[in-house]
């Protein structure tokens, strides 16, 4: 699948779930409607029998006026806000306060204000019968064509999947599905500390001093409860290479490094902006996103896989043959240069049996063996040592034209850009620069990002959200926290409105 036919069954997907959300929310009020057309059913009758009750109240008939008090309260539980309910309701506070009179004269039209609260009833269902029928049809019609692309996106994968599914390791059926709860959990304490915290942060000029404090306390507690909660449980409901694959449809990316990296690659940049759990590889994978799914061989023995990366593990005396099958099926190989000769087979192999567009390297800033053993592989000098940043982790970016000549470029943070000219362009600038200050925290991996992206553009790929996507990667837990209590909250409001519906609520 395309990124592009990828875009579309996403777009069409959030369609068919808000319009399908919005059907039933209209299928409820036109249930509400009915039931409430059903109720008032009886007005005429009950009218009647109150309009006498009256007559006999004020003929001297005093046990009338425990009808008059009856039909009253029937109109309150039944009838809707209008004529016929004042008249009844206004009636009976004059007959408490002996205004007889004036009470029978108030219901006079009692009958007809009936039957125009009864029309306007049967006009308020009918228009919310059709309304809730014209967002049916295409919550519908859309089902199909969603339905068709996620099997055409999972059919696209299929191969590939089937292929690392052979490696994953065996587990109960049941624990991701529980710790996907769990982190679910999470992401809301996460979310719904950070918004608590915010709003004492931003009114507490208006609250009560031991309020604000309250609510700085606890949503610090939800924000301390929710990183530990999602630092347990988000390794235990990561989803595997497979599972990586069926959910996206393009063809992966895939991530090859020395196992001794790992450790790099999960360091945690601390920002004290806001919290972030998310590492390196987190935000490196979720820029590489851009180009398609990024899967990689996890360690061997390894009790939980690494965030990042999807992981599929491959035996330690037969790993070559299935290496060299994913290189042909990725549409890029993101490879990570370093120690051990594994690694340097896989580039001597890409070099030889692939296109010089899909090999991206990433090399280790400050270690000028990597860029000796590189050259021992290239057909021209690539000058590593003399360009590259002093990053450990990664100090430049190398890809090759087609006749595999190799460009370095090197990473590091870009020099601030001035403003553009123009006074209302340069306010415009500040004002969105203001608006995505608090967001925009700049870590190694959004510079290492930029890079890439401005590499591969080099050569013909491009990505241009891979920087923003690195950045966006390191409040993924907040956004999704954020989501979940949206969603959980309509959830809930649609369920308190069904309950209504059958007098459950």
């Amino acid at each position: 699948m395309s990124s592009r036919l990828r875009a579309l069954a996403r777009l069409i997907t959030a369609v068919a779930i808000v319009t399908a959300y919005v059907a039933l929310h209209l299928a409820i009020t036109a249930g509400m409607d009915l039931r409430a057309c059903d109720r008032f059913r009886d007005a005429p009758a009950q009218a009647a029998a109150f309009t006498a009750a009256l007559d006999r109240y004020a003929a001297g008939n005093v046990s009338a006026h425990a009808e008059i008090r009856a039909g009253d309260t029937w109109f309150k539980e039944n009838a809707p806000s209008g004529a016929s309910r004042s008249a009844v309701s206004s009636a009976t506070g004059d007959v408490e306060k002996g205004r007889v009179s004036l009470a029978r004269e108030r219901v006079a039209r009692l009958a007809e204000d009936v039957e125009r609260d009864r029309a306007r009833l049967d006009r308020k269902l009918g228009s919310s019968r059709e309304t809730a029928r014209y967002w049916a049809v295409p919550a519908v019609v859309l089902l199909g064509p969603a339905l068709w692309l996620v099997r055409r996106r999972r059919s696209g994968a299929a191969e590939i999947a089937r292929m690392v599914s052979c490696f994953a390791p065996p587990q109960p059926w049941w624990r991701r599905p529980v710790f996907l709860l769990a982190s679910g959990a999470g992401y809301v304490l996460f979310a719904a500390g950070a918004i608590v915290m915010g709003t004492a942060q931003r009114r507490g000029y208006t609250m009560p001093p031991m309020t604000m404090v309250g609510l700085l306390v606890g949503g610090l507690a939800a924000v301390g409860a929710g990183v530990l909660s999602l630092r347990y449980t988000r390794p235990r409901s990561a989803r595997g290479a497979a599972q990586a694959l069926l959910a996206d449809g393009r063809q992966p990316v895939l991530y090859l490094r020395s196992f001794a990296d790992d450790d790099a690659a999960a360091q945690v940049d601390d920002s004290a902006a806001f919290v972030s759990i998310h590492s390196r590889e987190e935000q490196l994978t979720g820029a590489l996103g851009a180009v398609g799914p990024v899967i990689a061989v996890g360690r061997p023995g390894e009790p939980l896989p690494r965030l990042g990366a999807a992981r599929f593990y491959l035996p330690l005396d037969d790993w070559q043959p299935t290496v060299l099958r994913l290189m042909e099926l990725s549409q890029l190989i993101v490879l990570r240069l370093g120690s051990g000769e594994g690694l340097w087979w896989e580039v001597q192999q890409a070099r030889a049996n692939q296109p010089a567009r899909k090999l991206v390297l990433l090399a280790p800033g400050g270690v000028p063996d990597v860029a000796e053993r590189l050259d021992e592989h290239l057909s021209a000098p690539s000058r590593l040592a003399e360009v590259a940043g002093g990053d450990p982790w990664t100090g430049a970016v190398i890809t090759f034209d087609p006749e595999w000549t190799p460009r370095v470029h090197p990473v590091g943070p870009v020099p601030r850009a001035k403003l553009p000219r123009g006074a209302l362009v340069r306010r415009g600038a500040r004002a969105v620069k203001a608006g995505l200050g608090p967001m925009a925290w700049f870590t190694p991996t959004h510079h290492l990002a930029r890079v890439i992206k401005d590499a591969l553009a080099a050569v013909g790929v491009r990505r241009r959200t891979m920087a923003w996507r690195a950045t966006f990667a390191t409040q993924t837990s907040l956004w999704k926290g954020f989501v979940l209590v949206t969603a959980l909250a309509l959830l809930l409001w649609l369920a308190g409105r069904a309950l209504q519906l059958f007098d459950l609520g």
